[in-house]
């Protein structure tokens, strides 16, 4: 023991009678006092054989839609239980055609051992007669138990409908979701049921009237820069309808989308004032943003300005980048964030019981942790599985011309709902890799229960950040199946409460970020809880179920009862 007095004789000069007691214990006991290890993240990418770069043709000239690439979705295309990824590619310019392989979009095969199988060419998506994607939606819409894909192009978008075989095929012109006005570049999409009639709709939200002849070139400096999006026209979004058998009617007039002009970046699909119809929120580039109220009739109401989230707090517009909508701090509300450039605020708007939305990025400490970082795609994730939805973001400058333009990502910890603080340095050097990030998804690639992460970088492989899951925190995953509803369950509303008294929520949706799609499982964290003492479910078209004593550490299937 002499060498421990000895050690805390000298610590007794340095510190405070308060806090040498605490020393004591640690210099002691260091074993038994040892701090739980932190979840950290390793890119897994380099353990499989794949040649998908995202390629936006960078070679000095400069095009408006470059620095959008690299959209990523996530589903089980083949429904062996893993989910396998995808991701949107660029096309070479002004031809605006996917030239040669390096613009070929890509579909990797989940193999269970930690590798991907690039089955892109025999599943038949790598679009070789498109044009320049952006972003993936990942939805089932025709209940046929098989996840579709939908992409935005520049030109005319797509729909791969699958086969079940392992194969897709493109039912774009047959299906009615090709129509939309000349030279209009979509940017994102998402699948949800507006109408609660069980067939997924989709909704698409478009940037500018755009085509290389118009393309404009500006400079900054002297040197060649992207041009500002104010320099460009904004465009109202659309909405299709889904008729069933494989046919949509594009209903953006008569569904009140016409009226209001943006330039759509991110799409986040929630239920905000909890009236049981699904509602949207997208996020607009340098234009005011849009909150559109389902109003059950087939139309929606933009309130984006009543409802206090088409601005920030100085009242200004924000290059507004990726969305995501989740309950942060498990009031039984679901907020907003959004993500936008460097030196501008990150906006976090908190759910004020579906009246309004109170903006609190400087409360919440997201100003403060935000100023210094360009985010593209973003999503609230409970990396650690405390029970408290963390905020990621893929981060990078729009242009290359300033020194810090390429960085690394961040990953804000929810501090018991109240604020957040940013751990990103603990999350391992392959978190850390900077470059210009754009797309990312979430998704739980080992069925272990901790929630991983697919993040696209500019003219870099994308890196498969799979997820440590070492600090022995609880989990469930909840696989939804709608027999009534949709039969992805989108908009599906959980309540799940603990045996100690905490009460957690969330719901099911794929459309989360910028240009992505991420697991449509929901996810729990538990922290040290092996049981959910309740679930209740809600599903779209009204059924209401609840479970008891529902163990942790598993993947729960639930179909929706039959009325």
């Amino acid at each position: 023991m002499a060498q421990w007095e000895a050690a805390l004789a000298r610590l007794s000069i340095l510190l405070p009678a308060s806090a040498l007691a605490a020393t004591a214990g640690l210099l002691l006991f260091p074993a038994q006092q040892a701090p739980a290890r932190r979840p950290h993240f390793t890119d897994i990418a380099p353990r499989s054989r794949f040649s998908y770069i995202s390629n936006n043709d960078f070679t000095g000239r400069k095009y408006f839609q470059q620095p959008m690439c690299g959209g990523v979705g996530i589903l089980d295309y083949d429904h062996d239980g893993r989910m396998d990824i995808f991701f949107t590619n660029g096309a070479k310019l002004p031809e605006l055609r996917k030239t040669d392989p390096s613009f070929y979009n890509c579909l990797l095969r989940n193999r269970g051992d930690g590798t991907f199988e690039d089955v892109t060419a025999r599943a038949g998506v790598a679009g070789e007669r498109l044009d320049f994607s952006y972003g993936v939606a990942v939805g089932d819409y025709d209940n046929d138990g098989w996840p579709d894909l939908f992409l935005a192009n520049t030109g005319k978008n797509t729909l791969y409908h699958n086969n079940g075989n392992g194969t897709f095929t493109d039912v774009t012109d047959a299906s009615g979701l090709a129509a939309k006005p000349p030279d209009t570049l979509s940017v994102q999409a998402a699948w949800f049921d507006y109408d609660n009639d069980g067939l997924l709709d989709l909704v698409l939200s478009n940037y500018t009237l755009w085509t290389p002849a118009q393309d404009r070139r500006c400079t900054h400096g002297g040197k060649e820069a992207y041009c500002s999006p104010k320099t460009y026209v904004a465009v109202p979004h659309r909405l299709y309808h889904n008729l069933g058998h494989g046919k949509f009617e594009d209903v953006t007039e008569k569904s009140g989308f016409a009226k209001s002009a943006g330039k759509g970046m991110g799409i986040a699909i929630a239920d905000f004032n909890q009236d049981g119809w699904m509602d949207i929120f997208i996020a607009n580039d340098t234009e005011p943003n849009f909150l559109y109220l389902n109003q059950h009739d087939g139309t929606f109401k933009e309130v984006g300005l009543q409802y206090g989230v088409a601005y920030n707090d100085t009242a200004a517009t924000v290059s507004a980048m990726g969305c995501d909508a989740k309950d942060y701090d498990n009031d039984g509300w679901v907020d907003i964030f959004y993500n936008n450039l460097m030196g501008q605020i990150w906006g976090l708007f908190h759910n004020q019981r579906g009246r309004f939305f109170r903006y609190v990025s400087a409360g919440s400490r997201i100003l403060s942790l935000s100023e210094s970082m360009s985010g593209w795609s973003n999503g609230f994730i409970d990396y650690n599985n405390d029970g408290w939805k963390d905020l990621f973001s893929a981060n990078g400058d729009v242009d290359n011309l300033v020194p810090n333009a390429p960085q690394h990502d961040t990953m804000f910890e929810n501090l018991d709902g109240r604020e957040f603080r940013d751990v990103s340095a603990d999350m391992g050097a392959d978190f850390l890799r900077v470059g210009f990030q754009r797309g990312s998804a979430f998704a739980d690639l080992n069925n272990d229960g901790f929630l991983d992460i697919v993040v696209t970088s500019l003219n870099q492989k994308p890196r498969i950040l799979l997820n440590s899951a070492d600090n022995g925190n609880h989990w469930l995953l909840i696989q939804a199946t709608g027999r009534q509803s949709n039969r992805d369950a989108v908009g599906t509303r959980f309540k799940l409460t603990t045996p100690s008294g905490r009460t957690l929520y969330n719901h099911v949706t794929a459309s989360v970020g910028f240009m992505s799609s991420s697991d449509l499982r929901v996810h729990f964290g538990l922290g040290p809880e092996t049981t959910a003492a309740s679930l209740e479910i809600q599903w779209p078209r009204g059924a209401v179920q609840t479970l008891h004593n529902v163990p942790a550490d598993q993947i729960l299937k639930l179909d929706e009862p039959r009325p």
